[in-house]
């Protein structure tokens, strides 16, 4: 019986010893969010792999790739993510999840707001210099955000009204409450900021539901033919579960204030 209860020992040790960590670099909102935190226990219990990652801007979390610094990316902004594979860094980019972009305002201005657009309410911000925080660190929240300046004739990166904060989405929210302006996030961070604020921001949406504010979540396991280090089994293993029902069901159910911060669409989304 000891023997036998040695060997399984040893069997679990072998099986989890040199294969049991998993890096990946990702966006600020499935960290912010406590996605990533709720997935780990799940995860780890499953596989016995331990989930290591870094959380920083889309454009960073690219880099982190392209440097053979980690195994996985879990990320949100397509096109970057569609060059990053065409350039061999990565292996295929994998469908997992999507929420919403959104417009936040300190509820003093929230009125102005009323009846406009998402390109109204930007023409607006630029027309009455109203205070406009932008994380301005390249991620794929960033990204959007300048996109939609630049169908208006250009990012006003001189304009003193427009602040750049270098940092994270909570970070960059927390600044547009203090200076009572105006920020653009993904929705799940704009929950997890309401969870912080007790459910009293004071910082709410004046527009939400364009088409256009989609916001698309992948994995792309990192190329071993350009980091012969990367661990595709690992990384594979991890995008299998995530795009599995199981793990859709997961996504799916992760709530906060009884609200959905993320919708799985594995199945569903052709791109």
């Amino acid at each position: 019986m000891k023997k036998l209860l040695l060997s399984s020992v040893l069997a679990v040790s072998v099986l989890f010893s040199a294969d049991n960590e998993l890096l990946m670099a990702t966006t600020t909102s499935t960290d912010n969010t406590g996605l990533l935190d709720a997935i780990y226990p799940a995860y780890k219990a499953k596989t016995g792999v331990d989930l290591k990652w870094t959380a920083v801007g889309t454009g960073a979390a690219l880099k982190m790739g392209e440097n053979c610094d980690v195994d996985v990316l879990f990320v949100h902004s397509p096109k970057v993510e569609k060059e990053f594979v065409e350039k061999g860094y990565g292996i295929e980019r994998k469908a997992v999840m999507y929420n919403d972009f959104v417009l936040i305002a300190d509820k003093s201005i929230a009125d102005k707001f009323k009846g406009k657009d998402i390109k109204g309410s930007f023409e607006l911000i630029k027309a009455e210099k109203i205070p406009f925080f932008s994380r301005g660190d390249k991620s794929g929240t960033d990204n959007k955000e300048k996109g939609i300046w630049k169908n208006l004739g250009g990012v006003p990166e001189n304009e003193a009204w427009y602040r750049q904060t270098g940092q994270g989405m909570i970070a960059t929210i927390n600044s547009a409450a203090e200076q009572k302006g105006v920020s653009f996030t993904d929705r799940g961070t704009y929950i997890k900021y309401e969870v912080n604020q007790k459910g009293e921001p004071s910082l709410v949406i004046i527009n939400e539901g364009d088409k256009e504010l989609k916001n698309f979540y992948s994995l792309i396991a990192v190329n071993p033919k350009h980091c012969p280090k990367a661990d595709l089994e690992n990384a594979n293993k991890f995008i299998d579960w995530a795009v599995s029902d199981e793990g859709q069901k997961f996504i799916a159910d992760f709530k906060l204030l009884d609200k959905s911060l993320f919708t799985p669409d594995a199945k569903t989304r052709k791109d």
